[in-house]
């Protein structure tokens, strides 16, 4: 079969196995901005170029600007966990010209680490956009080929082993720290400014290991210079079925899936909010981009605001406990 036939493949597998849940398209109101937009639109990505939440926010803007019939314009504003990029479009002019596309890190997690200059409140929460399982992975030279052979190795010399991650406090941070607490092991965490920097120092040997989203490992997996040990999602990725879970690996306890949404700052005019939620669901909605997530990892997800905003709320909690009981901090 070719790798076409296998995009589809993979297509009408994820909507036969997570339709029901992951593919629920909400229900869109009528409303219409008659005068919006007459300008580009600014999509803020609160990390470095190269990273999944940068991938995923070009496919959508290209697909949003063909159908707003103004451009929308992806600029990367990386950083503190992400927190300045969700700063940045939480104090911007509640005109619909500038949202952002996050995972749960600076929403759920650094608030619950430090002192950011945006609350929930500050938000407005407009749909999902996708879902990606975190995975844990090794360079391919490092001699490691399963979980059990990474806790062997990590018990055998405590603090041998390092880790990357998109920064301190990100999902990668969190995930490898679950790990060490559940695995019971010594890593030594390295982190870096964005997921792509990440990848990078893993492949170049500057650490051994990261849990990291399966979409910018993807291509370094097919090449052979990183090996996928297992997924934290709840079951096997349908791009690497063959790999296992981290509960199917013998560490239920390890779960690690990073969903990504659209936001904007708060008070968004009603039918401008609309507009964009209804852009965004109707993109994720088309099978070409479905196809385009799934060969990159990523899983088509959308909701209502209210379930987007219960989630993160259920994430910030989630993270609380992670936090606390791990002994996270940012010093």
């Amino acid at each position: 079969m070719n790798s076409h036939g296998r995009s589809r493949r993979l297509v009408t597998q994820y909507i036969a196995a997570f339709g029901a849940v992951g593919m629920t398209i909400a229900p869109i109101g009528a409303a219409r901005a008659a005068d919006w937009p007459k300008r580009p639109i600014k999509l803020i990505v609160p990390y470095s170029a190269g990273g999944p939440t940068d991938a995923i926010a070009r496919m959508l803007a290209e697909r949003m600007g063909a159908a707003l019939g103004e451009p929308v314009v992806v600029e990367n504003r990386a950083g503190a966990g992400g927190t300045i990029g969700v700063s940045a479009t939480s104090t911007a002019p509640a005109d619909g010209y500038t949202i952002a596309l996050v995972a749960p890190g600076p929403l759920a997690g650094m608030p619950n680490l430090t002192k950011t200059s945006y609350t929930a409140d500050d938000i407005d929460y407009l749909t999902l956009v996708a879902r990606i399982p975190s995975v844990l992975v090794v360079n391919a030279g490092a001699g490691i080929d399963s979980v059990e052979a990474l806790v062997k190795t990590a018990k055998a010399d405590p603090r041998k082993l390092s880790y990357s991650s998109a920064g301190s406090g990100t999902t990668p941070h969190i995930g490898m720290e679950i790990l060490k607490d559940q695995a019971g092991i010594e890593l030594l965490h390295v982190p870096y400014k964005g997921a792509a920097p990440a990848v990078t120092a893993l492949i170049a040997g500057e650490v051994q290991a990261t849990m990291v989203d399966l979409l910018p490992v993807l291509p370094h997996v097919a090449s052979g210079r990183l090996k996928v040990l297992a997924t934290a999602g709840s079951t096997r990725a349908p791009q690497l079925p063959e790999v296992r879970t981290m509960a199917e690996a013998g560490l239920p306890g390890v779960a690690m899936e990073t969903t990504y949404g659209i936001v904007g700052p708060k008070g968004l005019p009603a039918a401008v909010r609309d507009r964009i939620r209804e852009t965004v669901v109707t993109a994720v909605a088309a099978p070409e981009l479905q196809e385009k997530m799934l060969k990159q990892g990523a899983m088509p997800a959308t909701s209502t605001p209210e379930e987007y905003r219960s989630l993160m709320r259920a994430e910030s909690d989630k993270w609380r406990d992670i936090i606390a009981k791990a002994k996270i901090s940012l010093d």
